[in-house]
This record gives C-alpha cells, sequence and structure tokens, in this order.
C-alpha cells in the first residue's frame, strides 16, 4: 500500500522527482516532468552530540521520558530525525541515572525509540588538564574503568554507542580493545594525548574525533601535536561544530580538505538553545554567558565555550552561507555521513529501500536553507 508521493527535487541535481513512500521507506524514485517550483527534498539530519534542547537538559536529573520526547519533537523543527543524547561527565550515580532515565525514555516511548539510535557518553575519561577538559568538572575526570562502564552500560540497557574518551591514560588502548566487540564506538575527544598515544588507541580500535580542534589547549607546539596526529591519520573520521564560534572558516576549510569524506556536523547542543541572551548556571561547568549572537562561553574564563546553542540545522547553513561546502556537501556531513559511521540504515540516504526520513526545504537568499517540512519513517511530523 502507498502511503503518499512527494512530488520535490533532489538536493543531489535539483531535478524534480517523485518519491513514493510506503511502509516508512522510499519505494520508488521517479524522474518528474515538473514547471513548478517544487521544493528540494534531503535526507533527514542526524546529531551525534545533543547535550538537551529549550531547557531540557540531560545532564541535569531528574528528567522524564515525556521531555526527551519533547526533545525529539523539537528537534523535528530542525529537521534532525535521528540523534544521540550526550551524557557528559558527573559523578557515577548522576551518568547512572540519566542512563536509566534515557533508557526508560526509549522504552515508553515509541517516537523516542525510533529517533534515538545510542548514546553518547562523552567522559568522564576525559584529560584532566584545563583546556582539554573544557567545562567538564576536573572532580568528575577519572582513568578507563571497566566497573563503571559496565554499570552504566547496564543502566543504559546497552543502549551506549558511542563513548568519548581520551587517549592520554595509560590503560586507554586496552580499554578500547576490549569493548571493540560489544558495538560500542569510541571517538578520540578532550584529549591532551602524544602522538604516539593516539596511534595506539587506534591501533586499538577508536575511529572517531569528537569535535576536533575544540576540546584543546589554548596554545600548542606548532608540531607534533594532537590535532594534526588525528587530522592526518586516515583511520579516524572526525566531527566538528560548524556555529562560527568553535572553529574558525580557515580552520574548517583545511580540516574538510584534510578529512574529505570522513568529516561530519555535530551540534554539541545545549539546553541553552531557544533561550534568551543572558547569564546562567549550568548545572555543568557553572555559570555561564550566552550572548545575543547565540555564543555560548564559561563566565569565568570567556575563551572557554561550554557547548553550543545552535541546532545542526545552523551548521549546515554555517557552511552553506560561508561557501564551504555546496548543497549536497553540507547535506550529506550532517545526514548520511553520521549514519555511515553508526552503521544505520539511514546510510542510504535518497535511495529505494532506505527509511523515509526525509526534509523539504527552499533555498535563501545568503545561500542557506529554509526548512518546510520532516519526515520520519514515512510519517510527516512537522511542517504545512
Amino acid at each position: 500500500m502507498t502511503d503518499c508521493v512527494l512530488r520535490v527535487r533532489d538536493y543531489r541535481t535539483l531535478r524534480p522527482i517523485a518519491i513514493t513512500i510506503a511502509q516508512g521507506c522510499i519505494c520508488a524514485i521517479e524522474p518528474l516532468k515538473s514547471s513548478e517550483t517544487l521544493p528540494i527534498v534531503a535526507p533527514g539530519l542526524i546529531d551525534l552530540q545533543v547535550n538537551g534542547f529549550q531547557g531540557i537538559d540531560f545532564n541535569h536529573y531528574p528528567f522524564s521520558a515525556g521531555q526527551v520526547e519533547e526533545v525529539v519533537r523539537l528537534l523535528w523543527q530542525q529537521g534532525v530525525t535521528s540523534w544521540l543524547p550526550t551524557v557528559i561527565t558527573a559523578d557515577q550515580d548522576t551518568i547512572s541515572r540519566a542512563m536509566r532515565a534515557l533508557a526508560q525514555a526509549c522504552e515508553q516511548r515509541p517516537a523516542v525509540a525510533a529517533a534515538l539510535p545510542g548514546i553518547h557518553l562523552e567522559g568522564p575519561f576525559l584529560s584532566p588538564q584545563d583546556g582539554p577538559r573544557g567545562a567538564h568538572p576536573l572532580s568528575a575526570i577519572c582513568a578507563p574503568d571497566y566497573r563503571l562502564f559496565d554499570e552504566w552500560q547496564r543502566c543504559a540497557d546497552g543502549r551506549i554507542r558511542l563513548l568519548t574518551l581520551s587517549a592520554e591514560w595509560p590503560q586507554a588502548a586496552a580499554f578500547i580493545r576490549h569493548y571493540q566487540q560489544s558495538g560500542v564506538q569510541f571517538s578520540i575527544g578532550h584529549t591532551a594525548a602524544s602522538p604516539e598515544q593516539i596511534d595506539e588507541a587506534i591501533n586499538a580500535g577508536a575511529r572517531m574525533s569528537t569535535h576536533l580542534g575544540n576540546g584543546a589547549h589554548l596554545q600548542l607546539p606548532r608540531h607534533p601535536n594532537y590535532i594534526w596526529q588525528q587530522l592526518a591519520d586516515d583511520r579516524l573520521a572526525c566531527t566538528v561544530i560548524a556555529d562560527g564560534e568553535h572553529l574558525p572558516v580557515a580552520v574548517l576549510k583545511v580540516f574538510m580538505r584534510a578529512k574529505g569524506q570522513q568529516i561530519m556536523l555535530v551540534s554539541d547542543v545545549t539546553h541553552f538553545a531557544g533561550r534568551a541572551p543572558g547569564e546562567y548556571q549550568a548545572s555543568i561547568g557553572g555559570h555561564v554567558i550566552l550572548h545575543p549572537n547565540g555564543r555560548l562561553a564559561m563566565r569565568d574564563n570567556p575563551q572557554l565555550l561550554a557547548g553550543s546553542a545552535r541546532s545542526l540545522l545552523d551548521g549546515v547553513n554555517f557552511l552553506l552561507s560561508s561557501a564551504l561546502a555546496d548543497l549536497p556537501t553540507a547535506i550529506e556531513m550532517a545526514s548520511i555521513r553520521p549514519a555511515r559511521q553508526l552503521n544505520l540504515p539511514q546510510q542510504a540516504g535518497l535511495a529505494v529501500g532506505a527509511p523515509a526520513d526525509l526534509i523539504t526545504f527552499v533555498e535563501r537568499s545568503d545561500r542557506g536553507v529554509q526548512l518546510i517540512q520532516c519526515w520520519k519513517e514515512g510519517q510527516k511530523v512537522w511542517g504545512d
């Protein structure tokens, strides 16, 4: 049975096509003869790093299954159809409770289960050094610990899909190797590791860098250093935050050229997204300031960012408006590539048999895009 047919333009070619959707999947894509100005269609966006949204914070317990579902629905308005809730460094009990709450949300709310392919644990096995640690509390930073991770994975009902850790801990490589067959992907981040330690972590199975270029010292040796080492190793994919604050345009351009198909966008969005500018008390990091331009930084150390207040769609638009990428590349950095990194079925993109997780939009005068609709598993979940 056919659920619907979308008359749209393919984001890769801008040619008119008819997409037939049935049972939550794309079952046909056919050329379309049309003189209409049709909206553009693309795969739904996938964000590997969502700390919260519009006042709902996954790092401030308690939060409810209903609140997790509310974030699902808010992110549909940003074109995000799949995402990883991100729990960061905290004491053992706080992380355990957050994991249980997210697992319960997946069990109790079908919309949440459909949107969350897993959980991202960012810490606490990070660098204790100022700079690389970022806003993560030093008091909770610790070396990789099998007992702790097993407990958190149990609380999450096996849903921890991505773990960010620093390669500088002597036991980091052995820790990564131990969990290689468990389905957890390891990402190097918030690190002060030597090139040799990074290479050991990659040999053990690390396959990603978390928001490369951030969670770093303000000054580094010219060479060698841990950014060059991660950038140069073709075995590592990397995520970047493209909001005009976390990385300068020139750095983004160099990273994109070096990593090619292996670079992806994340938002690192926090619960401050959608809130009024001002000073806030964050559950992690203490006092932060949300500036009118969207910059979110530590009050007492303004050079240190405290996450982001912009969505993944804003990152796509920043790439486009800064002429860093064409439309297909910008979209795929936030959709197909992260899906491929996690081996999700959405990596097929616009193809017969792929999940009908789709967005439609029009182009703006500033080279960006304006979202019109969001579709999840063949159902229109937001838009006209």
